[in-house]
């Protein structure tokens, strides 16, 4: 139902191996990493496959992939109001600045810069708190009045100094604005977070707001606030909608116009419906249309060029309401897609044999269309920084009666696992030369088991209690926390099983082995390589993973086991370096099983108080002693802890005004299709 974001690709750098499922044969000096900077680095990805496509396909395929980036701008100003002003002001700078180019100062403005385009804002993308420049104010005055004046954003006879004025406190004061999104229920979480989702109201107001205009017990509810921006407006609260008419219009109307010429070369009916459903969507901005619209995306299983678009993900709003900006074109990988369908297909069978209460489980697991894609093009919350696997719709009705569409994005995991092959990630922080072996020879194939299960069983897994209200509003912040730990329970349950090896998915338990191993290590120890020192972990999918793998941790500290053995995870420390070692896999299973459990039950109750307890007391706090010990074993290694990527490009071949083909090239620099994207997909005002 949400992102699974590159859980083990990124940060544990496992080997792509024989057991691998990848088929793709890239010339072997494609550049798949192109630069480093701050904690980022930049990545490429192929599309194996477009090539192949029809010449309809092709056109079908561009349109939708300008569709895409033509709401790029909306993402930067749903992620803070400030963001098109200070992005704008920094492409100004880069395209004018007459100064010297080569001192340290500007190489530091650069890596800001670069640092606004891949987080969307000034936000960082993954820990939400705001990053600052590290060159001075001062600094800052002389590139504006360096730069042509006439590039600056500029408004209502505005000089430059106007602009400085307003920028430095915004830029270079670490308490303005501080976090993109709170989630520390000490605080009011909307007036303290930089998202530009409300303006001028509290939580409590937000919150009496819904509970007014949600209807109880209705059975098929819509998305309430998902494509809002609530106000209030002379008084009164009110909600503004992202459509063509209203927030947002001049992006709407261009991607309206993309996809109103994908619908004449849609690839069948199913297809057109869907596609025209999305236009009435964007031009009514009726949430009851937007269902709709899933229903019949959902239904389109046989098309081979598929595309997400619209304001979908709700992490970004800390009272998960409403959803951020995104959208990725993608082909169907056929070959690959035989494994995740070999899963959906038993999708019945997983539920029935989940280790949640009976009356959570649903007795008619709907169709789950499973499948591994290529990716052509992201934008969005999904861009530069990807997920590697998404299951949508996150409606819960349209998902029990209709089903959803679960993939793995199959050219994004080869572009990980190609940079992976030499991090020396695995060789730091695996105990045993067993395990490292084991990981070599399964690591790759397991972390795409995890992320098919993750999503096709694992999000569709479950059901509520009668007449308990949405799960978004009744767990609140924590909601995206622990349906990510519900979803990987899931997979991390079954990977254990029997019948992942019966099926023809995994070739021995062995390699469910190695997924555990994984999975420890990461939520207790190399995750925290992304965190600052003395801070706690704040995004949701990282809360996720240590709440698992803590939870574990300590509930299974009191085990006895043969040999002498302490615990069924076993911290140990070898060469002053901490390890920690799975002692007895069938009873982290049962474990697994146990929290899974528990996680359901609170989802299926919308127990607010619990989920809170569970995430605050084993998902938020680091060690401060294991934690400087894994940035410093990590720094060592020398590579950056989040990836992000440069999209391939699209370019129609023409005869006359006829697209006559389609060409894909690979960019290889960020700056370069950061400003080509400013220049082309720049349609919103400053400020809205």
């Amino acid at each position: 139902m949400r992102h699974i974001r590159n859980i083990l690709y990124i940060i544990l750098g496992i080997i792509t191996m024989s057991c691998s499922t990848e088929k793709k044969q890239e010339p072997d000096n494609f550049k798949y990493s192109t630069e480093q900077f701050a904690d980022l680095r930049i990545q490429r990805y192929q599309v194996p496959g477009f090539d192949e496509l029809t010449p309809k396909q092709k056109q079908l395929a561009y349109y939708l992939y300008q569709a895409a980036l033509s709401g790029r701008d909306m993402i930067y100003d749903q992620n803070y109001k400030h963001n098109l002003y200070i992005r704008r002001t920094l492409e100004g700078i880069i395209k004018t600045y007459t100064g010297d180019r080569t001192t340290p100062d500007f190489e530091k403005f650069m890596t800001y810069t670069k640092r606004v385009w891949f987080s969307n804002g000034i936000h960082h993308h993954y820990a939400n708190k705001k990053f600052l420049p590290e060159f001075s104010k001062e600094y800052f005055k002389e590139l504006i009045a360096g730069s042509d004046e006439y590039e600056l954003p500029l408004q209502n006879n505005e000089r430059p100094d106007d602009l400085i004025k307003k920028l430095i406190p915004i830029m270079f004061d670490p308490k303005i604005d501080a976090m993109k999104v709170n989630q520390d229920p000490k605080f009011d979480l909307v007036k303290s977070s930089a998202v530009n989702f409300y303006n001028d109201v509290t939580q409590k107001e937000v919150e009496a707001f819904y509970k007014k205009i949600v209807k109880a017990n209705d059975p098929e509810p819509i998305s309430y606030g998902l494509n809002s921006k609530l106000v209030r407006l002379k008084g009164e609260i009110l909600e503004r909608h992202y459509k063509a008419n209203s927030i947002y219009a001049a992006a709407i109307v261009k991607i309206v116009s993309w996809l109103q010429k994908a619908v004449t070369v849609a690839e069948n009916y199913q297809q057109k419906k869907a596609l025209e459903l999305l236009i009435e969507y964007y031009e009514t901005g009726d949430l009851k249309t937007w269902d709709e619209y899933n229903i019949a995306w959902v239904k389109d299983t046989s098309s081979v060029i598929d595309v997400v678009n619209g304001f979908i993900e709700t992490y970004n709003d800390p009272l998960g309401y409403r959803g951020t900006y995104e959208s990725y074109v993608s082909i169907k990988d056929k070959e690959a897609t035989k494994r995740i369908k070999a899963i959906s297909d038993n999708a019945q069978w997983f539920e029935d044999n989940s280790p949640i209460m009976p009356e959570h489980k649903k007795k008619n697991v709907k169709g789950i269309s499973a499948k591994v894609i290529t990716v052509v093009v992201e934008s969005g919350d999904a861009s530069p920084s990807t997920p590697i696997g998404v299951n949508l719709p996150n409606s819960n009705w349209i998902r029990k009666e209709y089903g959803s569409k679960s993939v793995n994005m199959g050219n994004i995991v080869h572009s990980y696992n190609m940079f992976s092959k030499t991090s020396g990630v695995l060789e730091e922080f695996a105990y045993s030369k067993e395990e490292i072996e084991r990981s070599k020879k399964y690591g790759a194939l397991t972390d795409d088991l995890h992320t098919d299960m993750h999503e096709v069983i694992g999000h569709a897994s479950g059901q509520m209690n009668p007449g308990v209200a949405d799960p978004h509003t009744t767990l609140k912040n924590y909601y995206s926390t622990l349906e990510e730990a519900r979803a990987d329970l899931v997979a991390l349950y079954f990977l254990m099983d029997q019948k992942l090896v019966d099926i023809g998915v995994m070739p021995s338990i062995d390699a469910g082995k190695t997924a555990y191993d994984q999975y420890i290590k990461n939520g207790l120890m190399i995750q925290l390589a992304r965190v600052q020192p003395g801070e706690n972990i704040e995004e949701a999918h990282m809360r996720n993973r240590q709440l698992v793998a803590m939870w574990a941790f300590e509930k299974g500290k009191s085990e006895n086991l043969p040999g002498g053995k302490r615990g069924v995870i076993e911290k140990k420390v070898k060469d002053g370096k901490t390890f920690f070692v799975i002692n007895d896999y069938n009873k982290l299973r049962d474990l697994f099983g146990q929290l899974l459990r528990e996680i359901q039950k609170i989802k299926s109750e919308g127990d607010y108080n619990a989920g809170k307890n569970l995430v605050e007391s084993y998902g938020v706090k680091v060690d401060p002693v294991l934690h400087k010990e894994v940035l410093a074993r990590y720094k060592k290694l020398n590579i950056a802890p989040y990836a992000g990527f440069i999209n391939p490009m699209l370019v129609p071949v023409m005869n006359g005004d006829q697209i006559i083909d389609v060409k894909i090239e690979y960019p290889d620099d960020f700056t370069k299709q950061m400003l080509f994207y400013a220049k082309e997909y720049s349609f919103l005002p400053t400020y809205n």
